[in-house]
């Protein structure tokens, strides 16, 4: 045993963190929370490099090119700057609204999404099934998984042999107990989850409930905070702020570092949004929603009435209807609060993560 105190000290750190997690958490951002300043994944990469992030999602806008050149000289970039690059992707429900034809069909779109995971040195992809618009549309949700599944399946050895995993993000199509059994009936060998804690809230879901049953399957993550509060038509909730709005996240990432500590936290924080409501009083509301178990709505009612509406400033936009002076606000304000929310998550929560120098 060193007699030095400094020596001392960084020991007992380091057992500390091992006694917590043996695998370091990476801390980055998902590219979409700054959105606004239309940066390309180098200036993505410069900017994570300046917050001194362990990694970044950046989504396909963000590229020049899918080619292998370019690819290749992202990863070189990055693996210099010490960060990882992982690819953010789209839809591959066929049966979505959102699916786009233009893609083929899911397996070819998939096996795009293998390549190009591939060529960043990557271990997860992030890709969702739907959107909120998908329970009340003409196709059961049962129906899309299945469709959804073919798409996978169909991919299972180039997955495999790409040593990555499909991340399926909870996306406000599937509640966490429908995702779950997509990746299991899938496989859990290729398939994985990309969790969203701000997505569960439209589901009626409390987010810790959430992560109960989706961590064991995450593989990476957008992490953000949300304000859920009781409204005459049932709840009402609103993106905001690390630290500003209702969920605990101290328990919150307590237990993601007991479950699914491999997995990056990468923050999606997505302010600017009015607040929305979920009307659980509204019969008709309860079409989309069929199956969920009374103790999962009790658990979320529960959220709600312990919450309180947002009540610090935000500007409120709507995507590309305003005067310049009004985007370079909406911009700015995007910035201001990833960088809060870095800060919150640093000093406030104890999520075992070795900041860069």
């Amino acid at each position: 045993m060193t007699s030095d105190p400094a020596v001392a000290s960084k020991l007992r750190c380091n057992v500390s963190f091992q006694a917590l997690s043996s695998v370091p958490i990476r801390l980055g951002t998902d590219t979409y929370t700054i959105r606004g300043f239309r940066w390309k994944v180098i200036q993505q990469l410069d900017y994570a490099d300046k917050l001194k992030l362990d990694a970044i999602q950046a989504n396909l806008i963000d590229f020049d090119s899918l080619d292998g050149a370019f690819l290749k000289k992202v990863k070189e970039y990055a693996d210099r700057l010490g960060i990882l690059v992982e690819p953010g992707f789209g839809c591959i429900g066929p049966l979505s609204n959102r699916w786009n034809p233009r893609q083929g069909d899911p397996a070819k779109y998939l096996l795009e999404v293998v390549r190009v995971t591939r060529a960043l040195g990557a271990k997860a992809a992030k890709v969702y099934m739907g959107n909120a618009a998908d329970r009340r549309g003409p196709v059961p949700i049962r129906a899309q998984i299945e469709a959804t599944l073919k798409g996978l399946r169909a991919v299972r050895p180039q997955v495999l042999d790409a040593g990555m995993r499909i991340a399926v993000e909870n996306h406000g199509d599937l509640r966490a107990v429908e995702l779950r059994a997509l990746i299991e009936e899938a496989g859990k060998d290729f398939v994985g989850c990309c969790f969203d804690s701000g997505n569960p809230t439209g589901v009626l879901e409390d987010p810790l409930y959430s992560l109960e049953v989706l961590g064991p399957y995450t593989v990476t993550t957008h992490i953000r905070d949300t304000a859920v509060y009781e409204h005459p038509r049932g709840a009402a909730v609103q993106p905001v702020a690390m630290g500003d709005g209702s969920i605990d996240f101290r328990a919150l990432t307590a237990r993601f570092r007991q479950i699914c500590p491999q997995a990056p936290i990468l923050l999606e924080v997505i302010t600017g949004s009015a607040p929305s409501v979920v009307p659980y009083f509204e019969p008709d509301f309860w079409k989309a929603f069929p199956d969920t178990p009374a103790s999962e709505l009790a658990r979320f009612v529960a959220l709600a009435r312990k919450g309180r509406p947002f009540e610090g400033s935000m500007m409120i936009g709507q995507r590309g209807n305003q005067p310049p002076e009004y985007e370079a606000a909406l911009r700015e304000q995007q910035r201001v609060d990833l960088e809060r929310s870095l800060e919150y998550c640093k000093k406030t929560l104890d999520l075992g993560i070795r900041w860069r120098a």
